[in-house]
């Protein structure tokens, strides 16, 4: 299932760390928790920022595999977590279509689920959310990517119109 992303959101190491805090604070306010379970490998930094913000010592994951570096394919779910997700957050970086947010919600059908990013179509599938892009926003995260340069805007698609 390759889509065609058309734009790009890169992310740096500050900006998840404050998106990530700021998605602890909403958190925080629905609490008490008993844990979080993080949706590996995605869900892993901004997972362990929850559970510091929050003094969650309960960590556990839900390991699934969707992506190669760009496009979406078949979900495989590696590891479970124990439980229904009652009292237990579920932290992932991003929902994107919903397909594994679908399958997690599956897993953990009480567990109250939290993405620092959402995009339209995977949106409803979350509780709470920071930040909303386009279904056509491909999220370039920190650990991801690397330091090169980059062509300006108006370079890189032409003049304006």
């Amino acid at each position: 299932m390759a889509e065609t992303f058309q734009k790009g959101f890169p992310v740096s190491w500050d900006q998840i760390h404050r998106d990530s805090r700021a998605l602890a604070w909403r958190l925080a306010e629905q609490g008490p928790w008993r844990g979080v379970v993080g949706i590996t490998r995605g869900g892993l930094v901004p997972t362990a920022i929850v559970a510091r913000e929050l003094d969650l010592r309960l960590i556990d994951t839900v390991c699934v595999s969707s992506y190669d570096h760009q496009d979406q394919g078949d979900i495989q779910v590696i590891k479970h977590a124990a439980g229904d997700g009652e009292g237990m957050l579920l932290v992932d970086d991003l929902v994107d279509t919903g397909r594994t947010a679908r399958l997690v919600r599956e897993l953990l059908p009480k567990a109250h689920f939290a993405t620092v990013y959402a995009k339209p179509a995977g949106r409803p599938l979350v509780d709470t959310f920071i930040t909303e892009v386009s279904q056509d926003t491909w999220i370039y995260f920190p650990w991801d990517t690397e330091l090169q340069f980059v062509q300006p805007i108006v370079q890189a698609e032409g003049p304006p119109r």
